[in-house]
């Protein structure tokens, strides 16, 4: 199959939202500002893990159904603009690690929370706006 590349219309641009769903409040806090900001965000839907509180999540129904979800994340993934990964602490997990490579490959740029500069925790929901924000103004930089 041969990609090619649209030409988009003039207006807000589309990131899409990537990391460990253990940090769900850092997915809520970011897709918060970014859209308060004028972006369009692409975040997830279901959470793939279980939490401590045996909350269900997308593994709880099978397999597939986590793969399926891996697989939509990464069509979000081609609709995006950008890419921001909410990688708190430092933290990149085997699937945040995947979309990244993925989106890298089909010349999507990434921006990362975390930064050697800065240091977010994740339980601050202030600093991951804020941190968000700098991420979307580092990407709007680097477009003009």
């Amino acid at each position: 199959m041969i990609k090619t590349k649209c030409v988009r219309e003039p207006g807000p641009t589309r990131v899409c939202l990537c990391g460990s769903t253990r940090f769900l409040e850092a997915f809520f806090a970011a897709g918060w500002q970014l859209t308060l900001m004028g972006h369009i965000v692409l975040s997830i839907g279901v959470c793939k893990h279980a939490d401590a509180d045996g909350a269900h999540g997308a593994e709880t129904l099978g397999n597939d159904v986590a793969e399926r979800l891996d697989e939509l994340h990464l069509r979000k993934i081609d609709l995006a603009d950008w890419v921001l990964v909410l990688n708190l602490g430092g933290y990149i997990g085997e699937s945040t690690r995947r979309e990244i490579e993925y989106a890298e490959h089909i010349g999507k740029p990434v921006e990362f929370l975390v930064t050697p500069d800065n240091e977010v925790e994740c339980d601050d929901w202030d600093d991951v706006q804020h941190f968000a924000a700098l991420a979307a103004e580092r990407r709007d930089r680097s477009n003009d």
